[in-house]
């Protein structure tokens, strides 16, 4: 069947139209969208999605290549939209031969005929989606050029702006890295062009290139970031002119990606060089927000300023609370707009299949449910805007958390639009967050209203990418919230849902192994296994989340209600499961010992042989979780826990001196490795040989990849130089030199924050060996430049 349909679709995708005034057509007509051409396409694109590229691409290869060589320029523009359309299905296998595939495809950039090169560029543009990263950082030197220089193709307009619709997708997934060797020459090819077009659309009205050159500079600056700085003024005078005087309608696309090129710009500049600028496009934009009541709801303008808005409040911060009276009158209505929908007979769904933006779900018996799209894009860009205002805003946002509070916690059950369901979600604790300067009663209020629908939320949404969102939010609730927050209708509900997702899990596992025995199973099949096993173990990160948030709030208290998912988690650290879920039983485990000891020993008899044998596990996530709870068990768990202190050590240490322990995949276990050590001596002294163990310790410093284990280790060696330790600092301070450079690296590798109090403690230390001349002397003389450099900074900051 799939060897008598390929053939066909691609005959379908031959079926063009010769068409004189193609090359520079202005607008994108709407026959485009709905040829043959374009059903054979988007046929081809969900047959490799559903079937895969091992079936697919060996059928479809060979007659890829026939057409590429055929002289009928329709046949080669319908092999070059074939390859753009299977490369989302087709990924793993044109991976593997996409070299031959790029160098194939940049040939046609330069074919005779207009049409063929547009769809080169398309191809390019899609590869450029489908591979990224992998394909920017092989081919970037070849793409770059062949593009830059296709955007040159002044006869042919269609073909110019879909060459720089290529280079935005080609730039938008670039690391900055790659892009930065371009920079000059890509900015002199744009600006050089968009001067040409402006004059193009004031003497003849053409704007379809400029609008795509236009995005291209904004994709550039939103990768180049403070590299474009000095860019900057080449092109902002132009720019402010086209939202100026760009006011007919049908300039209204080209003014709106206009206006997100400038707020672009502007973040990726940074507020001192935008600031100069920053109060005349605030009056251009307020200037166009209050026409926004004429504009017609279809005005793609509306969306460009909704998002170009939340840019310039993360660039003005707290100086944008001032322009809220005007903005959020229009957001609210999009953010508000509810969906058209309809109960349909099989019939009359018929006649309307035609009319614009409708969708439809079959619900069998001759009947159909339709949802009219049109405004779910930008209802779901508008919630996230108003995340995006509570995030920057916090108190200078609090007029309105009232309002956003009641619009978002029904949308919670939006089940028309994923994004506007996670932005609800979003919402919710930064809404708390900018509640608090009301005081405690109005917050409280707050919660009241969103409580049971999060947790609702939770036990209901079937997707688990809204999932993962919902519960992430609702942990953050809590810990705004605090002890208290939570009654025991409410705790019931919870416990009821957690314990059912636990279960699941367990039951998900199960079926895929019964799967992995199937007389189908393959690659493919393994493939979309793993999917469903890295979307399970999220929610199970979610679920330690909660608890994590429960635990830290309520401590102890909260054990009792715990113990209905005592059995579950138990099973988690059972060593036959998989890694990820040792990794986060223990982590849980973890934050029993950390906030409810002592009354945490109750359990020990659950977890704590699993925590001493997991510190040598082959996991190194599994390790970290491991290594982190004999820390917190020194620091927090009472004297129950001594003896397992004793045992922990040689574990530890073992783990440390490993040959492969500073490794990129080890490191992260081995810094919570020497953390732990470190809290053992701090906290439970009478464990260990603290004299023996502190010269190995010291030579195992500094940490800089666990930020929050740094601070840790770095507060105790502080404690260590203050008392004056006499093994810390040697025989006549000969240590000093070694704790410099301790210190330095450190420093060098941000591993404290300046506001952090040790970062002054550490500074402390650093200034009292300045005021004994010879000792400060030899310590800076062993250091190197970058080194001597940041203790420097560190003076200067701390």
């Amino acid at each position: 069947l799939i060897a008598q349909t390929i053939p066909q679709m691609l005959a379908m995708m031959v079926d063009l139209e010769e068409d004189e005034d193609w090359a520079n057509a202005d607008e994108l007509e709407d026959d485009d969208f709905d040829s043959n051409a374009v059903a054979g396409e988007s046929a081809l694109d969900r047959m490799a999605c559903g079937l895969g590229g091992k079936l697919v691409l060996p059928m479809i290869k060979e007659h890829i290549m026939q057409m590429l060589q055929n002289p009928d320029w329709k046949y080669r523009h319908a092999g070059l939209m074939a390859l753009s359309a299977i490369g989302e299905g087709c990924h793993q296998q044109m991976e593997g031969i996409l070299n031959e595939i790029v160098n194939f495809v940049l040939l046609f950039l330069q074919d005779p005929h207009p049409r063929v090169r547009y769809a080169a560029c398309n191809a390019v543009g899609q590869m450029a989606t489908d591979f990224a990263p992998g394909f920017q950082k092989k081919f970037h030197e070849k793409v770059i050029a062949a593009l830059l220089q296709t955007m040159e193709d002044q006869g042919n307009q269609r073909v110019q702006a879909h060459a720089a619709a290529a280079l935005i997708n080609f730039t938008e997934d670039c690391p900055k890295s790659l892009l930065i060797p371009y920079l000059d020459n890509l900015v002199k090819h744009l600006h050089s062009i968009m001067v040409l077009k402006l004059q193009e659309l004031i003497q003849k009205g053409t704007k379809l290139v400029l609008e795509q050159v236009v995005t291209s500079i904004a994709s550039v600056a939103d990768t180049a970031e403070e590299k474009f700085v000095p860019y900057y003024d080449l092109f902002m005078p132009s720019l402010k002119h086209i939202v100026e005087n760009a006011v007919q309608k049908e300039l209204r696309l080209l003014r709106g990606k206009t206006i997100e090129c400038i707020s672009l710009i502007g973040l990726a500049v940074g507020k001192e060089k935008f600031m100069q600028d920053a109060s005349d496009v605030m009056q251009l934009l307020l200037k166009t927000q209050t026409d926004f009541n004429d504009m017609e709801d279809d005005d793609p303008q509306i969306s460009y300023m909704i998002s170009a808005w939340a840019r310039m409040c993360k660039i003005l911060g707290k100086e944008f609370q001032q322009y809220l009276p005007v903005v959020m009158g229009p957001l609210m209505k999009t953010a508000s707009i509810k969906p058209e929908v309809a109960l349909l007979d099989t019939q009359d769904m018929e006649n309307m299949s035609d009319d614009d933006g409708w969708e439809f779900v079959n619900l069998g018996d001759q009947q159909s449910f339709g949802i009219k799209t049109a405004g779910l894009e930008e209802k779901s860009t508008a919630c996230q805007m108003l995340v995006c205002y509570a995030k920057e805003l916090k108190e200078g946002f609090v007029e309105y958390t009232e309002q956003v509070v009641k619009l978002m916690v029904p949308l919670l059950k939006f089940y028309f639009h994923d994004g506007v369901r996670v932005a609800a979600a979003e919402s919710m604790p930064l809404l708390l967050e900018c509640a608090r300067v009301r005081g405690p009663e109005y917050l409280t209020q707050m919660w009241h209203f969103m409580c049971d629908a999060l947790i609702k939320a939770i036990g209901t949404e079937p997707d688990s990418d809204v999932l993962s969102e919902i519960m992430h939010s609702f942990a953050k609730c809590i810990e705004v919230m605090g002890d208290g927050c939570l009654n025991n209708e409410h705790f019931e509900e919870l416990g009821g849902i957690l314990k059912a997702k636990l279960e699941e899990h367990f039951k998900n596992q199960e079926l895929r192994q019964v799967k992995r025995q199937d007389e189908d199973y393959d690659e493919q099949v393994e493939e979309s296994l793993q999917d469903e096993d890295d979307n399970d173990v999220y929610i199970l990160t979610k679920v330690s989340d909660i608890l994590h948030s429960i635990f830290s709030s309520y401590k102890e208290k909260v054990l009792p209600w715990f113990e209905q998912l005592l059995p579950l988690i138990v099973n988690l650290i059972c060593p036959q499961r998989p890694w990820p879920d040792r990794q986060w039983g223990l982590c849980i485990f973890d934050d029993i010992v950390e906030h409810c000891s002592p009354a945490s020993f109750k359990y020990a008899e659950y977890f704590i042989s699993p925590m001493l044998q997991y510190v040598c596990d082959n996991s190194p996530e599994v390790r970290q979780a491991a290594a982190y709870g004999l820390g917190v068990m020194a620091q927090f768990g009472g004297d129950n826990y001594r003896p397992f202190c004793t045992d922990a050590l040689p574990l530890l240490v073992r783990v440390i001196q490993a040959p492969e322990a500073k490794t990129k995949e080890n490191v992260n276990a081995t810094e919570n490795c020497i953390s732990a050590v470190g809290k053992i001596m701090k906290f439970k002294p009478d464990c260990v040989n603290v004299e023996e163990v502190l010269p190995h310790w010291l030579s195992w410093l500094p940490l800089h990849e666990d930020k929050e284990e740094a601070v840790q280790t770095f507060s105790y060696l502080c404690d260590l130089i203050e008392s004056n330790h006499p093994i810390v600092l040697g025989p006549n301070n000969t240590n000093l030199p070694k704790i410099f450079s301790i210190i330095a690296e450190g420093e060098m590798h941000e591993a404290i924050k300046h506001e952090d109090p040790c970062a002054k403690r550490l500074a402390n230390v650093v200034r009292q060996v300045q005021t004994s001349g010879g000792l400060w002397t030899e310590c800076i003389a062993q250091l190197s430049p970058e080194q001597q450099a940041a203790i420097q900074e560190l003076l200067n900051s701390a």
